[in-house]
Formats: structure tokens, C-alpha cells, sequence
């Protein structure tokens, strides 16, 4: 092991690790899939991990909430993703949960919020509670909430998952939550004083929360596909959406309004999108990444200054390399999945999900007909919001803050490569400075120059 190696149970200090319920045992396991009879002669499986060091959300997956005491919620980012967990949470994960507050960088954004609330779940939020600009997070926080939901472009997540744990707040976050190095070690710092204090902070990685990825996860830990020695991870799509600026909008608002296109506010697509998929990996194999080495390119996107595509070749512990590839372009082929590849065989998504021996023989998959038959709610997105509140309720605390700012950082030294050509370090990143929020941010005007598209390396010099 390298020297700047570190175990998970001190790199992921601040995760729960739970116990699984029902776990199943070896000769279970070889025969729960299309694998053939077991002998009895195959060899014993020899867990990657004991369950005391698993990293799982939970020991089990319920439809919904346990009812209890009420609990007031607020939302800051009222956009698309954050309406709609919102939605989510009052009106499928759980009974008893009122909002109070609303905040958002525009009232137009707030009014449709609303109108969604009240067309779903019956629930209105009053003229008074509802906040905009730049401060609104302050406001929300403010506004006499027990919990707090932080969906605004992830440049800010930094900042305000601050705030919201120094006033108390259970936090719910989606993902990415940094998009820089100083934003991450900012959340990485504040997920230890909300460990102190006892709070419930999940984040959106909802594959955490996806049964088929939850039960995958123990069927790796007790060592059904060996020891981990690779990994590939995709997010191929078409183009996300984007807005052309309206003529009475300032550049700093149309960037804001347009900003799944501009790097200082989502970090890019291999932040904001493939975070996913590098997540999984990191949270399988439980490894800690060294560095990377990337490429990537822009010739089909109509805003802002990120990449089309990127392909990273990151360097974990041991040697171990996992290779990423993300794509947002139309007409192309589309990806999304993750691959891990152990000595004795590998665990896909992209088929299905299922485990496959060294002999080509399906050793294990997820029974989708029994978690249908099983479960009502089948939804990821719901089923953290569940157990957030579950959490919350039985006063039992879970923080994923840290282990998502990792992932989230592992995406960011993938981009960082790619726009510079350089090899990057896992240590380069806990050292550097870069901090993407502009100053003396506010409704203006700016000089668009410095929003260029990165190019990596020199050009040739010509002789002459």
C-alpha cells in the first residue's frame, strides 16, 4: 500500500457503518441466480470486510416514515430538482411533515414551487415565509424549521450546509455538494460538527438508497466477486437542458438561471451528473483515490464554458485503476452504469444487476419481481427522504456528507486534469486554494472573458 494510503474507517470518519439484516449465506449466494446447484466443493467466500465496517444508510428500506411528533421543513433551491424532492418528501416519504419556508434566487422560481406544493401535496406556504436573493438560505434557516433541504446550484452547497448546521438543522443535500477543493474540505470540516451535534445529514446519492445497489453492495462485501481489482463507471447521455440570456437579465443571473452549462456553479457534468457512478465505486471498493489523468473535449454545447465528454483513468490505492467516461451529447450512445471487476469475477449494472463468475455463469442477480412484489415504493429519490425522516424521528444520526465530498472531490480532480492536461493528486487537491465563487457575488454584469473554455496543455511551437 502506498504511503498515502488511509484506511476507510479513518478516511470516512464521520460514516455510520450498519449492519445488514438477512444477509445471506455462501451456499446461498452460489445458487440464487442461474449458477448452477452448489457441490459444496467451491471454496469459501472471504468477506472484503466484516458487517461492523459495512457503509450502508440502513439496515433495511421501508415504503415509508414511521409517524411521529410533526416537523417543519424548508427548501432553498426551488428550481426542477428541488421542487421535486420537496414534493417527494411531504407527499410519499412521510406523513407529518410541514413546509414552512421557501428561498430561491427568484420569485418565479418560488411561485411554481408553490403552486406544485399546493396541486400535490395541499400544502401552501404564506407570501411572508417565502425569500429571494442571495441571503434567502439565511432566511429559510431562520424561519423556525426543524430540517432543511439544500437544492441550489452546488457551488453554494458549501456555504449554506454551514449555516444550516450551526443553526441545528437536519440537513438534506443533493449531490454534488462542492464543486472545488475548498469547497470540499469546508463540507468535510462542517460534517464533523454535525456529527458532534448529533444531526441527520443525507445526501443525493440516492444509489445508496436503491435496493438493487444496497443489496449488490452486501454481496461484494462478503466476497462474492473477490478481492476488487478495477472498475469502469459511465454517464453517457444526450444534452442536458440550457437557457439563451433574456435580454433584461444581467450575465450573472442568466448564468445562474442557465447553470447545469457553467463550471463555477455545477462543477461541470462529471461533477454534477457522474458523481453517481464514481460515488458507487468508491463506496464498493472502499478505497481512496491517489490520482488522475484525463482528457475531455467541447463541440456540441450552446452555453456556458464546460466540456462535452471526459475520460478519466483514476489511480486508487494498491494500483487499483477505475476508468470514467461521461458524454452529454444528442445522437450518441447512451450509458449509464457502473462495472467492478474482482478476482473472481464482476458485478455490472449495465445488464441488468447481477454478479457473473470467472466462468461466465450468473452467480447472483437482484430479484426485480420480488422487490415489486415486496415494497410499494420503488423510487431511490423517496427512499432516502424516508430514511432521513426515519432518522430524524428516532433521533438516530447518519452524516454521508464527508463520504459524498469525496466523491465529489474525485470528480473534480477528473476535471481539473482534463482541462489542464496535467496529472492530478488526490494531496494536490487537499492543498490547492481554487475556490470557484466569485467575490462580492450579486446581480451584475461581468466580464464574460474569464468564462472561457479551458484548453489543455501548449500548442506546438512552429518553427521557423
Amino acid at each position: 500500500m502506498s504511503k498515502n494510503s488511509i484506511n476507510r474507517r479513518d478516511f470516512l470518519s464521520s460514516a455510520a457503518a450498519v449492519g445488514a439484516a438477512g444477509t445471506l449465506g455462501a451456499g446461498a449466494l452460489l445458487t440464487s441466480c442461474g449458477g448452477g446447484v452448489a457441490t459444496g466443493k467451491e471454496p469459501a467466500l472471504v468477506p472484503l470486510r466484516s458487517e461492523a465496517e459495512w457503509v450502508l444508510p440502513a439496515s433495511s428500506l421501508p415504503d415509508k416514515a414511521e409517524d411521529g411528533a410533526e416537523l417543519k421543513v424548508g427548501l432553498v433551491g426551488c428550481g426542477g430538482q428541488g421542487t421535486g424532492d420537496l414534493v417527494k418528501l411531504v407527499s410519499q416519504a412521510a406523513n407529518g411533515v410541514k413546509v414552512v419556508a421557501l428561498g430561491d434566487m427568484f420569485m418565479d422560481r418560488i411561485d411554481r414551487c408553490r403552486q406544485e406544493l399546493k396541486k400535490t401535496a395541499n400544502q401552501e406556504v404564506p407570501d411572508n415565509m417565502c425569500f429571494t436573493g442571495f441571503d434567502a438560505y439565511q432566511k429559510v434557516i431562520d424561519a423556525g424549521v426543524d430540517m432543511v433541504m439544500l437544492v441550489t446550484p452546488p457551488v453554494f452547497r458549501p456555504l449554506h450546509f454551514k449555516a444550516a448546521v450551526a443553526a441545528g438543522k437536519h440537513v438534506f443535500m443533493e449531490k454534488p455538494i462542492c464543486v472545488d477543493p475548498v469547497g470540499a474540505r469546508s463540507i468535510m470540516a462542517t460534517a464533523k460538527q454535525a456529527t458532534t451535534q448529533g444531526l441527520c445529514v443525507i445526501t443525493g446519492t440516492q444509489r445508496h438508497h436503491q435496493r438493487s445497489y444496497f443489496e449488490s453492495y452486501k454481496q461484494i462485501q462478503n466476497g462474492l466477486i473477490g478481492d476488487i481489482v478495477g472498475g469502469q463507471v459511465y454517464w453517457n447521455q444526450s444534452m442536458l437542458w440550457y437557457r439563451t440570456k433574456d435580454k433584461t437579465w444581467t450575465d450573472i443571473e442568466w448564468m445562474i438561471r442557465d447553470w447545469v452549462n457553467w463550471t463555477w456553479l455545477s462543477g461541470d457534468h462529471i461533477v454534477e451528473q457522474h458523481v453517481h457512478n464514481i460515488d458507487v465505486f468508491n463506496w464498493f471498493s472502499g478505497l481512496k483515490p491517489v490520482k488522475a489523468t484525463a482528457f475531455g473535449a467541447r463541440q456540441r454545447r450552446l452555453t456556458g464554458d464546460q466540456y462535452d465528454m471526459f475520460s478519466v483513468d483514476f489511480t486508487y490505492e494498491n494500483g487499483i485503476h477505475l476508468h470514467s467516461m461521461c458524454r452529454q451529447i444528442d445522437g450518441c450512445a447512451s450509458n449509464v452504469s457502473e462495472f467492478i471487476r474482482g478476482t473472481k469475477g464482476y458485478w455490472t449494472t449495465g445488464d441488468g444487476c447481477k454478479i457473473v463468475d470467472l466462468k461466465g455463469n450468473v452467480v447472483w442477480s437482484h430479484d426485480w419481481e420480488k422487490e415489486k412484489t415486496e415494497y410499494k415504493q420503488t423510487d431511490a429519490y423517496v427512499l432516502e427522504l424516508v430514511n432521513w425522516v426515519n432518522r430524524i424521528r428516532a433521533k438516530k444520526p447518519i452524516n454521508q456528507a464527508e463520504e459524498t465530498a469525496i466523491a465529489s472531490l474525485t470528480a473534480v480532480m477528473g476535471r481539473i486534469s482534463a482541462y489542464t492536461g496535467a496529472e492530478v493528486t488526490w494531496d494536490q487537491m487537499m492543498a490547492s486554494d481554487m475556490n470557484l465563487l466569485p467575490e462580492n457575488l450579486a446581480l451584475k454584469n461581468m466580464d464574460m472573458t474569464q468564462y472561457a473554455v479551458a484548453v489543455p496543455g501548449k500548442a506546438k511551437e512552429v518553427k521557423k
